[in-house]
């Protein structure tokens, strides 16, 4: 009985020791409530602490970084156009007390998130155009090889851009967080989309351009192989009237050069001059006299002369 006793004593003291003490974690904040009110200022250093038993409970919370990650939404811009935005955001507890007075835990806190910074976003896109959240800058793009300036895509000119968005939608949700005793730290676009219907025709335009360029170059190219070939009939024209002139200079040249040999050969001798005329004599004759060819001669005729004294010898 007595050793019952002890051991009856030990366990309702281990009750009262572990209702009475508390360790509070270094990633760790508390609240220590009384019959569901807060007690005391919020418990924000690590170590072992000390609590009323039975009657006191403590609220612990998460002093480190929290994550919000939103639900994807259809949204129109303010250009009318329809787009995929997919949102996340961090965020902390920065008052404990005033956080379990109007959240009570993260679940409520998360609720809440949902309501402001989906709204706040849903209000910074439709007061921008596509153009804004999309691009951060006016940077131009880079010229690509074999394309001119003006032949590269010039992008419009924005005045806020996606990160100066993304910094309104945090101001803005921030002032609206401040009485809920959290805070926060940033809001980013995760995926910007088009729908469907829309990126077909982003698909459309994009095609269409190439397309454009693509017949700009045919048409530039056909314009070149042109110009070519008429350079090409140039230069063979007159390469064709140069080797002409030259061979009809040559010809001329050779022509004089003979003519001058056989004067010079003709006026040698009499016996020269007598064989030069027979041998003319003789080529004219093979050129125009065949076996079946009849000659009439007279007898005072070259042929005739040459003839008669053919056969006298």
């Amino acid at each position: 009985m007595k050793r019952k006793l002890i051991i009856a004593a030990i366990v309702v003291l281990w009750i009262i020791v572990t209702n009475t003490f508390y360790v509070v974690e270094e990633q760790e904040q508390a609240i220590v409530t009384q019959f569901g009110k807060p007690i005391g200022d919020p418990v924000d250093t690590p170590g072992l602490k000390v609590k009323t038993p039975f009657i006191q409970k403590v609220h612990r919370f998460d002093r480190r970084f929290l994550e919000w990650d939103g639900d994807p939404n259809q949204l129109p811009t303010r250009d009318k156009r329809f787009i995929w935005v997919d949102a996340y955001a961090r965020w902390r507890i920065s008052d404990p007390l005033l956080y379990f007075q109007r959240l009570r835990d993260e679940r409520g806190a998360q609720t809440r998130l949902d309501d402001i910074i989906d709204g706040e976003t849903r209000n910074a896109i439709a007061n921008h155009d596509l153009v804004e959240l999309i691009r951060n800058t006016n940077r131009q793009p880079e010229v690509p090889e074999g394309f001119r300036q003006d032949e590269a895509t010039t992008l419009e000119e924005i005045s806020t851009g996606r990160t100066a968005i993304q910094a309104q939608i945090l101001q803005t949700s921030q002032g609206r967080v401040t009485d809920l005793g959290i805070e926060i730290l940033d809001v980013r676009f995760k995926r910007i989309n088009y729908v469907e219907d829309v990126r077909r025709k982003v698909y459309e335009r994009m095609i269409a351009e190439r397309r454009r360029i693509a017949d700009r170059f045919r048409s530039e190219g056909e314009g070149e192989a042109s110009r070519i070939r008429g350079e090409k009939e140039r230069e063979l024209k007159r390469i064709q009237s140069e080797a002409y002139r030259e061979a009809q200079t040559l010809i001329g040249e050779a022509d004089a050069e003979a003519t001058r040999i056989f004067t010079g050969a003709y006026d040698r001798s009499e016996d020269t001059r007598s064989f030069y005329e027979f041998l003319k004599t003789m080529e004219t004759l093979e050129a125009t006299v065949d076996d079946k060819t009849r000659l009439i001669l007279t007898t005072d005729g070259e042929f005739y002369r040459y003839l008669t004294n053919s056969n006298g010898q």
